[in-house]
């Protein structure tokens, strides 16, 4: 189950005056994320949390650009967020912007009318800077006699994989980021993940392209050697936990952390597979505006699963904005601040 960390939000508060607020704010392709938290002796305690999905990289293949309806979409929950902010008035502010930003002709102009509509300015990272931060905030849930972790994150319009030293303060060896995420991927298909052939022709298309990274680092060698731990953050990872567990309602407490056998993981997929678009839009733990995405999810990771063939899966349902917390209250890298 989950550790007791600082991403969890279950950390018992200091007692005494109110403790200072932090918040992080999380733009994706797919979704706009926000995070407030205060510190505590073992990390933060959530105080308050927004998600909307807002689809900014809707189109984006196929244009290069942001469109005016998904901006549209996007600075309403912005201003969502900015109200929140406006009544929880925060210490520092953390906000980033990944990959829709980072591939569209006008993403720094779609930030600068951001900035100028609702007083927020998220900074278009890198993707070695995503990968940094989510190490960051799943380093809690190694263990002690794990020498390497693959930390994978399935994205709305990226997937980004890391490959870690573990020790007192984990280290990025390696990263690779390729730009098929749940929406490029939905997009790009478009209902072919929901047949076999296409599901699997998906799976063919990642594989070859992790496959070099694997033979980079030889990572199939050092699973062979022990001590190797896989980790997913992102909503296809943490929806396969909710089919494992067989939740009536998706609950965070319940999955972030839980360690997952992959061979109950892989016949959670093959639930998801057989349920079609009506069955994924009336799953409680999925719904209507996510049932596209799922599959194409579903297909990253049995490509990563089918190139790393670990027992065992770590859902981590925690990620940028926990990684961005933890810099702030801990003070070391002032550019962080807003």
């Amino acid at each position: 189950m989950s550790a007791p960390l600082s991403a969890s939000g279950h950390s018992p508060p200091f007692r005494g005056p109110p403790p200072a607020l932090f918040a992080a704010l999380d733009l994706g392709t797919n979704n706009c994320r926000l995070l407030i938290g205060a510190p505590t002796r073992h990390g933060f305690r959530v105080v308050d949390s927004f998600s909307r999905i807002v689809r900014l990289g809707e189109g984006l293949a196929g244009t290069g650009a942001l469109s005016d309806a998904a901006m549209d979409r996007t600075i309403a929950a912005l201003l969502a967020c900015a109200e929140r902010l406006h009544r929880r008035p925060v210490r520092g502010l953390a906000a980033v912007a990944t990959e829709a930003c980072r591939r569209a002709i006008n993403g720094s102009a779609f930030l600068a009318r951001a900035a100028l509509e609702t007083g927020l300015r998220p900074r278009i990272i890198t993707p070695r800077e995503e990968a940094e931060l989510a190490m960051e905030s799943c380093a809690p849930l190694l263990e002690a006699t794990d020498r390497r972790a693959i930390l994978f994150d399935i994205g709305g319009g990226s997937t980004e994989i890391a490959w870690i030293r573990t020790g007192p303060r984990p280290e990025l060896i390696g990263y690779l980021s390729i730009p098929c995420g749940v929406v490029t991927l939905a997009e790009r298909e478009g209902g072919d993940c929901f047949t076999t052939h296409g599901f699997d022709a998906v799976v063919e298309d990642i594989h070859h392209r992790l496959a070099t990274f694997d033979r980079l680092h030889c990572i199939g060698q050092e699973i062979r050697a022990g001590g190797v731990r896989l980790i997913g953050t992102s909503g296809t990872v943490t929806t396969l936990a909710g089919v494992v567990m067989a939740l009536p309602k998706y609950r965070r407490q319940l999955v972030d952390g839980t360690r997952l056998d992959t061979k109950l993981a892989d016949e959670a997929m093959r639930q998801l597979f057989a349920m079609g678009r009506a069955g994924l839009s009336a799953h409680p733990c999925i719904g209507p505006e996510r049932a596209d995405f799922v599959l194409p999810g579903c297909a990253v990771y049995a490509a990563i699963r089918r190139l790393w063939p670990l027992p065992e899966l770590t859902v981590a349902d925690r990620g940028l904005r926990e990684g961005m917390l933890m810099r702030l209250m801990r003070g070391d890298r002032e550019p962080w601040r807003a």
